[in-house]
């Protein structure tokens, strides 16, 4: 079956009530797609990468009252797990698809990794200027690439429980997200113009 994209139900599953019903409609309406277009993203970053990368699919476990505000799927280089390791996402809000090549808190070598990244700054910067970064995975709102400034990834270095993730936003109506085909091309895009930077994390780390 080829895959279709995503549409309105897809992004409107955040506004059900109650978190059976929510995690219901993640697992029917959500994660069959996260299983498609992941397993096609995860078999080319492993062609690129030359190693293998597998597909981690968020199944939100550990909630117990509220439901979850988002949903992803994650790609690593780490069969068992993927919040320790740098690892590349992609996954939905109700109001944005995101995009990201992501740094979250509980990875292992963190400073190394932000001190390269802080080497780094002028590089990052040069990436295409509809990028955006997060410093917190669990929040929606995200800084513009060209109001990043140094200090924020140095943040990213020196405060704990601050975390780093590149990439992009799309809106829920993009015929980028609507459409199948221009979505598995734009997220394939997006992760090969951060490829370097993952690469640089794998070093150092």
């Amino acid at each position: 079956m080829a895959f279709t994209g995503f549409e309105e139900k897809d992004f409107a599953t955040f506004s059900i009530d109650g978190l059976d019903e929510r995690m219901e409609a993640i697992q029917t309406r959500i994660q069959p797609k996260f299983q498609e277009i992941g397993s096609e993203l995860a078999d080319d970053l492993s062609a690129k990468l030359g190693n293998e990368m597998y597909l981690h699919i968020a199944k939100h476990a550990r909630r117990t009252v509220n439901p979850p505000a988002d949903t992803w799927l994650a790609i690593a280089a780490n069969k068992r797990g993927y919040k320790k390791h740098p690892h590349f996402q992609l996954g939905l809000f109700d109001d944005h698809m995101f995009i990201w090549l992501a740094f979250i808190y509980e990875l292992e070598g963190k400073k190394e990794i932000a001190e390269a990244f802080v080497s780094d700054f002028d590089e990052i910067k040069q990436l295409p200027d509809d990028y955006v970064i997060s410093l917190d995975h669990t929040k929606r709102d995200s800084i513009p690439l060209t109001d990043l400034k140094k200090k924020d990834v140095e943040r990213f270095r020196d405060v704990k429980k601050c975390e780093f993730l590149i990439g992009r936003h799309l809106s829920p109506d993009d015929s980028k997200v609507t459409n199948g085909d221009k979505l598995v091309e734009t997220v394939k895009q997006t992760y090969d113009e951060l490829l370097p930077f993952y690469q640089q994390a794998m070093k150092v780390k």
